[in-house]
């Protein structure tokens, strides 16, 4: 054989081993994404085979007594012959609970989220963040008990002291916070430093003097609160926030990292102040994670059974006034883990079918609030992507 001839032996053989590892380099590409997907769509199949069988049971319920007297009505007599299924004040008090805790931990969750991020050193934010979310780790039942055991009897016993003291020691961080921030803000545009100075102290006084008069008129009227039973939607609501509290936190926190140094010390460079930066740069940037952290502790909130069934009353009827805390309500998920026994027992019957129906509504409404978050998110991000 030539040397020719056998040059070209040799490139014919390296041609098939090249189409081969393509071939099969293609061929476990295929593979490989083949199983992602399947993996991918498992959960979505999941989530899907759960609303179906759910929605099996939920439709018997709406065949039988119809739409208008579950999200209409406020009578709730499942055991009497004919039994009432009012839904209203249940939705009602799962609604009312899960905006009281979302009103406490929020705020406090991402302004936690703010610290850890960009205000306390390392050091300290190493040791703060796994004790913060130590809190997720804490069985449900055992908040129940502390607030069923502990919380109801203080706030019974000591209602209006204790709203009084909460409402100093919560709301005085944020109220300092606003005030240097909108004193810092406000004066940033005055270029004398020495009128900026003066200016900035003048502002000080005044919002500080509107914030002591604040905290000291509303501390007053919370003094005066007599509590009549310790189990009401505020105990709940309390409990839930703490409940919450570690999500909104860790997630805020690991968003507003996500931001990068770089934007940070662009910011910084370009003259704008901490506040500036923290409010106009970094804020807007982790909008999306912030959101998206805010959404899941609500979730949370909503679906948590132990706690609002140990803790709330259980009463269904809306609270007079419709905003009051201090009395005891009734939840979805409380009403389903409480009569779902009774209720399995005359299986077919429409006390049972109603309890999957509110089952049905609890997953509409965790599903719409997810799809309105990942819209939103969406938006944002085209917003500060510039399109």
């Amino acid at each position: 054989m030539t040397d020719e001839s056998a040059g070209g032996s040799k490139r014919t053989t390296a041609f098939v081993i090249s189409a081969r590892k393509r071939t099969l380099q293609k061929a476990a590409k295929t593979v490989g994404e083949g199983a992602l997907l399947a993996v991918g769509s498992f959960v979505a199949i999941v989530v899907l085979f759960i609303f179906y069988f759910v929605a099996r049971d939920a439709v018997p319920f709406f065949q039988l007594r119809g739409f208008s007297e579950f999200f209409t009505s406020t009578n709730w007599y499942p055991a009497d012959h004919p039994g009432g299924f009012g839904a209203l004040a249940i939705i009602y008090g799962s609604l009312m609970v899960t905006f009281g805790s979302a009103l406490i931990a929020v705020p406090m969750g991402v302004a936690a989220a703010i610290c850890l991020s960009d205000i306390l050193p390392f050091s300290i934010r190493q040791y703060a963040k796994p004790v913060i979310e130590m809190l997720a780790a804490i069985p449900s039942v055992a908040f129940g008990f502390f607030a069923l055991v502990v919380l109801a009897p203080l706030l019974q016993n000591n209602g209006g002291p204790m709203l009084m003291w909460a409402w100093w020691i919560l709301v005085t961080p944020f109220l300092v916070l606003g005030v240097l921030v909108a004193a810092d803000l406000l004066t940033n545009s005055v270029k004398d430093p020495r009128r900026r100075q003066q200016l900035y102290v003048m502002l000080l006084t005044v919002f500080g003097l509107i914030s002591v008069f604040l905290l000291y008129k509303v501390g007053t009227l919370l003094f005066a609160i007599q509590i009549l039973t310790g189990t009401n939607a505020l105990n709940v609501s309390i409990i839930l926030s703490f409940m919450a509290l570690p999500t909104i936190v860790s997630v805020s926190e690991d968003a507003l990292q996500a931001v990068g140094r770089d934007i940070r010390e662009g910011s910084y460079a370009l003259g704008a102040t901490r506040a500036e930066t923290i409010i106009q740069t970094i804020l807007p940037a982790a909008s999306s994670g912030i959101l998206a952290a805010v959404i899941l502790g609500i979730m949370r909130a909503l679906g948590e059974t132990m706690v609002v069934w140990m803790a709330s009353g259980n009463a269904s009827h809306i609270p007079e006034p419709w905003f009051n805390y201090l009395e005891a309500i009734r939840t979805l998920t409380a009403t389903i883990a409480g009569d779902m026994g009774e209720a399995d027992q005359v299986t077919g019957s429409a006390r049972y079918h109603v309890l999957f129906a509110m089952g049905l509504l609890l997953l509409v409404i965790s599903f719409i609030s997810n799809f309105a978050s990942e819209r939103i998110v969406a938006r944002q991000r085209k917003i500060l992507s510039g399109q």
